[in-house]
């Protein structure tokens, strides 16, 4: 295992995440889970106050590898990511964000790296739009690498 993805943790102990980010350097990626700007917990059952951003910030200097950010209200929908916030938050700190949510075709990838030219945007989780079929893994890291 190369990687472990803390996302109610962050919320509910963030003392924890900071020292599995000091004792497994680059290897604890911090989920960012949001509802309308706002942090989702357990399970996308609780929304919190906290703003996204806000949350990020206050982990940019922890020592994650990166920050895996899920519009909650378009992840499974194949509506196309939430680019807005998710470059709001990748401008907001200095650690890799990962998209996640929304992504239906190659299309949404190509708008993604356009959006994300010069901020720290990098990578997407294409999840339900790669297990239906409408992502081919090939052609999506032809057309982002271009």
């Amino acid at each position: 295992m190369r990687r472990v993805i803390l996302g109610s943790a962050a919320v509910n102990s963030p003392e924890l995440v900071r020292e599995a980010c000091r004792a497994f350097p680059g290897r604890i990626v911090i989920g960012i889970d949001a509802r309308d700007g706002k942090v989702a917990t357990n399970g996308w059952v609780e929304t919190s106050s906290l703003d996204a951003g806000e949350m990020a910030r206050s982990f940019e200097d922890a020592g994650a590898a990166a920050i895996i950010y899920t519009d909650i209200r378009r992840d499974g929908m194949l509506s196309g990511p939430n680019v807005a916030q998710t470059l709001a938050l990748a401008h907001a700190v200095n650690v890799p964000v990962i998209a996640s949510g929304g992504v239906a075709d190659l299309w949404n990838l190509i708008e993604l790296k356009r959006a994300s030219a010069g901020s720290m945007i990098q990578g997407a989780i294409i999840g339900r739009a790669l297990y239906d079929g409408r992502i081919d893994p090939a052609q999506a890291l032809a057309a982002v690498s271009a």
